[in-house]
């Protein structure tokens, strides 16, 4: 039986939250538009060929969680960091849940520089080090929520400095304060968010890390030392968060932003040029070093951005 709360949700909260998503869109034709764009940014990432090897350039490592539905945008998103950089890009990717054998094969088409982690390989992992008898809330957000992975599957029973970067972003030039960062990584890095969004009220965000919560973390770009985590600290902010705030969309990035808080410096990419949402003006004509292509930037991400990167 349909209770009244869930036919208001069906018959109006649903709708509403559907008209929005698509004006900002541009509207149906517009997001018709966008979605041709995709399937053709799709399709000509199946003729990509294998990361080019700069061998007088810098080599460079880059992590990335990626699946069945993202598979062709972290092609060229390492096709144009390789291409951008001159350097040697070596990658670990970690499955999402969704890699199949199609899928697989495409990435690995990337060339031999490409590590794929699969699911199977990553539970075991973590069935050592996030035991889920000692972290029941990290593991159910593990099953539930694939963003936490970006945490957990790069991270949890290792050690070093690594970058992880999102799909969704392309290069349009040398990425000299990432290559730097590489050159010499000891301080914590992120990019800048268009809009502040952790999910969570400040106050109680403020009160577990013990220090002011920085603005505009981004985790498009997130450089971090596996082994100075604190496990046992980040489920117990995941335990409170939920608990009292409930889950969000955006725990992730909010448990980072509290991780930066600690942190007396930090790389923070600069805003003009490793670039949040871009414009439609700067897509078509790219003055920004990186393009992070959130919410609304969508379109043009799919209706062009993609096809500067040469094939």
């Amino acid at each position: 039986m349909i209770t009244p709360g869930q036919l208001l949700l069906y018959l109006y909260h649903r709708p509403i939250a559907l008209a929005r998503d698509s004006i900002r869109a541009g509207g149906p034709l517009e997001q018709r538009r966008t979605e041709w764009g995709r399937r053709e940014m799709e399709a000509a990432a199946e003729h990509l060929p294998a990361l080019p090897d700069f061998r007088t350039g810098p080599t460079v490592l880059l992590h990335v969680m990626t699946g069945r539905r993202f598979w062709y945008q972290t092609a060229y998103c390492l096709h144009s960091f390789a291409r951008s950089a001159e350097a040697t890009v070596y990658a670990e990717l970690y499955d999402d849940g969704t890699i199949d054998a199609e899928c697989e094969r495409r990435l690995r088409r990337l060339g031999p520089r490409i590590r794929l982690h699969r699911q199977a390989d990553i539970a075991a992992r973590l069935d050592e080090f996030l035991p889920a008898a000692r972290f029941p809330v990290l593991r159910e957000r593990w099953r539930h929520y694939p963003n936490i992975r970006k945490l957990t599957d790069v991270h949890a029973g290792r050690s070093g400095w690594k970058l992880v970067i999102d799909s969704d972003l392309l290069f349009f030039r040398r990425p000299d304060f990432i290559l730097r960062w590489f050159g010499r990584p000891d301080l914590p890095l992120h990019a800048v968010d268009c809009a502040e969004s952790y999910g969570y009220s400040r106050a109680r965000m403020e009160r577990l890390a013990g220090a002011p919560i920085p603005p505009l973390v981004n985790v498009g770009l997130c450089g971090l030392r596996s082994d100075a985590l604190n496990w046992e600290e980040l489920e117990s902010w995941c335990a409170e968060l939920i608990a009292t705030e409930k889950t969000n969309y955006y725990l992730e990035q909010a448990l980072v932003a509290m991780l930066m808080a600690r942190e007396a410096r930090r790389a923070i990419a600069p805003a003009n040029d490793y670039i949040t949402r871009p414009t439609r003006a700067e897509v078509e004509q790219p003055r920004a070093v990186m393009h992070h292509y959130v919410a609304e930037s969508k379109r043009w991400y799919f209706g062009g951005g993609w096809r500067r990167i040469p094939a």
